[in-house]
């Protein structure tokens, strides 16, 4: 659920280089961009504007013609050979040695070449000819193979067919038998515009490349997949509609190209073997655009299309935008849209992903002007930490943004509570950070326009439509205007405090600001410590938050090598994602743990220390730390709350509720005599129902009778009752934080299990007796002595003087429910002990005792002299004291 947040946009002036821009590549030992024209090939420098070396291609070199009519068709940073490698369209390979600035002609094919591309470790070379031709080589140039384009066999892994039955007896899937009885589909051939040139891609681990051809006998697209040794392994199946551009996924699993279909235009998936897996659709009509090329970034998580409209503007202009798409749980999603406009001077001409940083983008336009976009993945979410506040996020997805209310709701993407459908792609969203106003929203579109939405507050929830009870408010737009404001230097990130109010800025090269705008003359001064010293961050930070740490407020920063800091001070190096709720500190680690952290009982120093342990067998008992699953980020926690959303790598949602969150709500609602809510929470969650006693004895002892109305259910108090045990859990299971002090324990010199059940046993007989009836049997079974006599002994009386209560429990269902409480032949003998063979009976009757074996027993005790008979049932129980002084009076 990240977004595509633009951290800078580092734009050049107009280079003065000759001709057009035809090839861009990426030094990646210096950052430098080399560019090659019909005139020159020149190194240039985006962060100084310089340009660092050039040389010439024409006149005495003699590579390109001097009429500007040349082209180049391929460009390669060699990093190992510290040049560059470049492909002429007339067929030579020309090398560009930076330290000398010399051209050296390494190569020449006389039909010509149509494409340079290396593969990713630099060690082989695949070049196109004009014969339509593959040639092969090492990166000393020795040809290894050269074969034709164009193979009428499939290659090595062609399919198997056994050869079982007949086409109209075989299985068809959903389309059933009438897909035996379809004809094969023409073969379309490729579009008008269609340059007819082949395009080469290769995989990320430079052990296959894939080509894309026109067919000369059918006049389509195929895409050829081919080994590193130059054997064919498998060709595509036809598909009508394949167009030009053609990359490979660098993790290896799919190959990118665009499919034009008689209704939509679409991004296709093909596998290794040839076959489509998977594709999405672009927002336009089937003849709106055309797609330029597809560019994966390096490490697989954005593909860039790159479109043109198929037809020129009332101006004879064509319009030029690049967007950017994510994938997760199976969607794909718009994120960022850059919208060039009509004017051809801005459009861009060459454009590449950095190899280095995975998340820039480097462009040069027609008019020479480079322009550098870093973005970073950013979650975006309402950040209030009062009540009020739903927990939102929203997510991009081009022109509509996928809201989702956690407080009310955990959604899976690509679901969402609500959509917010706008009229043009959305590059950006934020949350209003004003208290009580957290929920309101403003999304920046790619034609310039913000639109702020806010609650509808005018609806009923408990308005239902088909059945479903409507549980989240939508928002609806309420002003939408342009906006433009020019700032002093490169702000990267903005943070606001919800609590304090402040704005703290980071600038590009990782200072921070403080913003003064509550003033009549708002400004921008240093951030500074309590003791007046500098703070910045040592590196630029992709995420920041402000937050009080032991009452002190400081800036965290999370870069995009995963190090978190606070200031100037590196608190940890393996953090995947952070996020601030209320007082706490959440993280998840690359080791696979999510920590939480109070942040008004630690130091700087004390969260150093903190994050250094991921757990082991000593911190089974530690609060703080909890495993989640592989690759689990934050998405929001919910203010006020117990639960924290993480999203796995694949997409889905998981919600985990952190024991330090868990423990420190509990603790506010044990403090605030919220019993009820308290113990709904344990009871679902799991914890130990002795929490509720030893959170602070004295205090539930004084509001014993508050717990008992707030619960009102039986089942529940005796739930509570049949956990009870001596342990204090504050001390061990549930250790208090260092900053609550420890509760005043009652003055008794009683049990706590005992005192807690003749506490509650009185408020219950005070309230209503016969109500908590059950409640009542449980309290004297539970304590440290059982009082099984007593408790049968008011089993009986029941049974004689049967309340008029209707709602009152019966003597059966008293017993029966005695019974499951303490074992049967425990309950018979203490029975016995009563001397009531009434009470014998009836315990004896709810057993599964034979009446052969308890009968004959009892009718020979009733015939007993009333003292003998008391002795022998003494003598029988083992009650040998007893026993005596029966047997005295005898």
């Amino acid at each position: 659920m990240r977004n595509l947040k633009l951290l800078k946009s580092l734009q050049s002036s107009e280079l003065q280089i000759l001709g057009s821009p035809l090839c861009l590549s990426v030094r990646s030992d210096t950052g430098s961009l080399l560019v090659a024209s019909q005139f020159c090939i020149s190194e240039y420098d985006p962060r100084t504007g310089q340009v660092v070396s050039e040389a010439s291609l024409t006149g005495l070199a003699g590579f390109l013609p001097e009429d500007g009519s040349g082209g180049v068709v391929g460009l390669q940073d060699l990093a190992e050979l510290e040049s560059a490698c470049l492909a002429t369209a007339g067929g030579d390979v020309v090398l560009f040695n930076f330290n000398t600035c010399q051209l050296e002609l390494v190569g020449s094919v006389d039909s010509g070449l149509t494409s340079m591309t290396w593969s990713p470790d630099e060690e082989l070379v695949v070049l196109t000819t004009g014969q339509e031709t593959i040639i092969m080589m090492t990166k000393e140039f020795e040809p290894i193979t050269e074969v034709g384009i164009h193979q009428d066999d499939f290659g090595e892994g062609k399919f198997i067919t056994v050869g079982w039955g007949k086409k109209e007896t075989q299985f068809h899937g959903s389309e059933g038998k009438e897909a035996a009885k379809k004809k094969i589909q023409e073969v379309q051939p490729a579009a008008d515009w269609d340059d007819r040139r082949p395009r080469v891609t290769w995989r990320g681990d430079g052990q296959l490349f894939a080509v894309s051809a026109v067919c000369k006998q059918s006049g389509n697209r195929k895409v050829r997949v081919w080994n590193r040794e130059g054997v064919l392994q498998a060709t595509s199946e036809t598909i009508n509609g394949l167009e030009a551009p053609l990359c490979w996924k660098p993790s290896g699993s799919l190959i990118a190209s665009s499919q034009r279909h008689p209704n939509k235009h679409s991004v296709v998936f093909l596998e290794k073997n040839g076959l489509l897996h998977g594709d999405f659709t672009l927002p336009f009509s089937k003849d709106q655009a055309k797609v330029k090329d597809l560019l994966w970034n390096s490490d697989s998580s954005v593909l860039a299309v790159w479109l043109e409209d198929m037809t020129a503007g009332e101006d004879g202009q064509i319009n030029t935008c690049i967007q950017l798409w994510t994938v997760g749980n199976y969607h794909w999603y718009l994120k960022q849209s850059l919208d060039f406009g009509r004017d051809a001077l801005r459009a861009p001409r060459c454009v590449c992903w950095d190899p280095e940083r995975p998340l820039r983008l480097h462009m040069l336009t027609h008019s020479w002007t480079s322009v550098t976009y870093d973005w970073s993945f950013t979650t975006d979410k309402s950040s209030g930490s009062e009540g009020s506040d739903n927990a939102n996020v929203a997510v991009i997805d081009g022109d509509k943004i996928l809201v989702t209310n956690f407080r009310q709701c955990v959604v899976p993407p690509p679901m969402c509570s609500f959509e917010l459908q706008l009229s043009s792609p959305v590059n950006q969203v934020t949350f209003l950070c004003l208290p009580q106003r957290t929920n309101q929203l403003a999304a920046l579109t790619s034609d310039g326009q913000i639109s702020l939405y806010v609650q509808d507050l005018g609806n009923d929830l408990d308005q239902s439509a088909d059945g479903f009870r409507r549980m989240s408010r939508p928002l609806v737009l309420q002003k939408t205007f342009r906006s433009q404001v020019e700032v002093d230097g490169v702000v990267l990130s903005l943070a606001h405090g919800s609590q304090s109010g402040t704005v703290a800025l980071q600038l590009e090269d990782g200072q921070i600001r403080k913003l003064l705008y509550n003033v009549p003359d708002p400004s921008v001064e240093e951030w500074r410590d309590s003791s007046g010293c500098l703070i910045n961050f040592p590196v630029p930070c992709v995420q920041t938050a402000l937050c009080s740490i032991s009452g002190e407020e400081h800036l965290l920063g999370l870069t995009d090598r995963s190090h978190l800091y606070v200031g100037d001070t590196e608190l940890a190096s393996n953090i995947s994602s952070f996020s601030v709720c209320n007082d706490f500190l959440l993280i998840t680690t690359h080791s696979h743990t999510c920590r939480c952290l109070h942040l008004n009982t630690l130091t700087v120093k004390g969260l150093q220390a903190a994050l250094v342990s991921d757990g082991g067998q000593n911190d089974q008992n530690d609060e703080t730390l909890r495993r989640v699953e592989r690759g689990s980020r934050i998405v929001t926690v919910v203010p006020h709350d117990t639960r924290v959303i993480l999203q796995m790598p694949r997409g889905n949602l998981e919600t985990v509720h952190h024991r330090a969150l868990l423990l420190a709500q509990l603790r506010k609602w044990l403090d605030s005599l919220r019993f009820k809510d308290a113990f709904e929470c344990m009871k679902k969650l799991r914890i130990n129902m002795n929490l509720i006693y030893d959170h602070n004895p004295k205090v539930f002892l004084e509001n014993i009778q508050t717990f008992i109305t707030q619960l009102n259910s039986i089942s529940h108090i005796n739930l509570f009752l049949t956990e009870l045990k001596e342990e204090d859990t504050t001390g061990s299971m549930y250790p208090r934080p260092p900053d609550i002090s420890p509760a005043p324990q009652p003055v008794s010199l009683q049990k706590k299990v005992d005192v807690v059940c003749d506490a509650l046993r009185s408020a219950m007989e005070a309230m209503d007796p016969n109500k908590f009836f059950l409640s009542i049997l449980t309290t004297h079974v539970k304590k440290s002595v059982p009082e099984l006599e007593v408790a049968l002994q008011k089993v009986h009386e029941l049974r004689v003087n049967p309340p008029a209560d209707p709602g009152s429990v019966s003597a059966e269902e008293a017993l029966k429910y005695l019974l499951f409480l303490v074992n049967v032949n425990d309950l018979y003998e203490h029975s016995l002990g009563t001397y009531d063979f009434d009470l014998v009976l009836m315990v004896a009757e709810k057993s599964q005792k034979d009446p052969k074996e308890y009968l004959p027993f009892l009718n020979m005790l009733k015939s007993l002299e009333p003292n003998y008979q008391r002795y022998s049932i003494d003598k029988h129980l083992k009650r040998y004291r007893k026993a005596l002084q029966h047997l005295s009076r005898a």
